[in-house]
């Protein structure tokens, strides 16, 4: 192909193509049908020269001129607040509702493996022993130790956004490291798990695990839950790889991917209502009592948000995915 004659018959349209550009929504019926069809002629025009005659300088500015003319064929979708109100009234819920099955029996095995992991330090000195020296575990398990004054130990707003981040991120890994057929989710889970277990064990072995129940529960019925459906989503992630059931591999992963940034960002609302119970609740001057029923109010707050509204949502055929005319096209599995 010679170029140069390529370019002078056609060089007009591309310059009436960019002119109808710059109009923008200024454009008559007849136009806008003409843009159209340069903008189909000025695709090919394009693929021609990338095939036959690549010239940078003319493929940069035909590949400027079609990615111009696509946007405003097709135009672009942009984010409403009826779209966050739809995600948090039904796609975050439902998303949730529908990975129960996963998330909660994660948050059962992992509630007992930490009881039970909390009974074997808190009975065992020698384990206790390996922990940490003598001194050290009456410094931190003593009235007024370290496991008391952690919530108290910097001001309540820095507190409880640090506490934030670094809750979001956890659950951010768990959802996003689960495609690394789960393993990564599940040392996550047990790290948290254990951490928990070492606090309830040392309290409890100096007599005083009432007091350190006082201090969790408050923030952390809603924080753990929201840990345990970041690990169970993850856990379904991973298991999609395994087997992505009647869909394929790169279909079904792509489908529970989407719902997972989604659920990230649900999750990080969570997790910011636990952060600020941890941060103003936890130390506060109220009485246990008090403290206590705020958390358990804050988790059937929640839970009751996901078995209501994620329910119904789900029954509607809600899944926590993008529309269908928001993803891309995908070509039928076999059976």
């Amino acid at each position: 192909m010679d170029l140069d004659v390529f370019v002078t018959a056609h060089r007009t349209e591309w310059d009436r193509l960019e002119h109808l550009l710059h109009r923008g929504r200024r454009l008559t019926g007849t136009e806008a049908d003409e843009l159209v069809a340069l903008y189909q002629r000025t695709a090919t025009h394009l693929s021609l020269i990338q095939s036959s005659a690549p010239d940078p300088m003319l493929t940069a500015r035909l590949t400027q001129l079609v990615a111009r003319a696509r946007s405003t064929v097709t135009g672009t979708r942009r984010a409403t607040w009826r779209d966050a109100t739809r995600f948090l009234t039904a796609g975050f819920p439902a998303a949730v509702y529908r990975s129960r099955h996963w998330w909660i029996p994660t948050a059962v095995l992992s509630t007992l493996l930490a009881a039970l992991m909390g009974w074997w330090i808190g009975t065992h000195p020698e384990v206790q022993a390996a922990i940490a020296a003598p001194e050290d575990l009456r410094r931190m398990t003593s009235p007024g130790g370290e496991y008391e004054t952690y919530y108290s130990s910097h001001p309540a707003a820095s507190f409880a956004a640090q506490v934030w981040t670094n809750n979001a991120q956890a659950a951010a890994m768990c959802l996003v490291l689960g495609a690394f057929l789960c393993l990564p989710v599940i040392w996550i889970l047990f790290v948290n798990v254990l951490n928990l277990a070492v606090g309830i064990g040392l309290m409890s072995s100096a007599g005083r695990l009432d007091t350190f129940l006082g201090l969790v529960l408050p923030h952390g019925l809603l924080e753990l839950t929201a840990v345990f459906v970041a690990a169970g989503t993850g856990l379904r992630l991973g298991w999609t790889v395994i087997d992505p059931g009647p869909q394929t591999r790169r279909s079904a992963l792509a489908q529970q991917g989407r719902a997972a940034i989604g659920m990230a960002i649900g999750l990080a609302l969570v997790l910011f209502v636990s952060g600020v119970i941890e941060g103003f609740v936890t130390p506060s001057g109220l009485p246990t009592w008090a403290r206590i029923a705020i958390g358990v109010a804050a988790e059937l707050a929640f839970l009751a948000y996901v078995y209501v509204l994620g329910g119904r949502a789900a029954r509607a055929g809600e899944a926590g995915d993008l529309d269908a005319t928001e993803r891309s096209a995908e070509l039928p599995a076999a059976a």
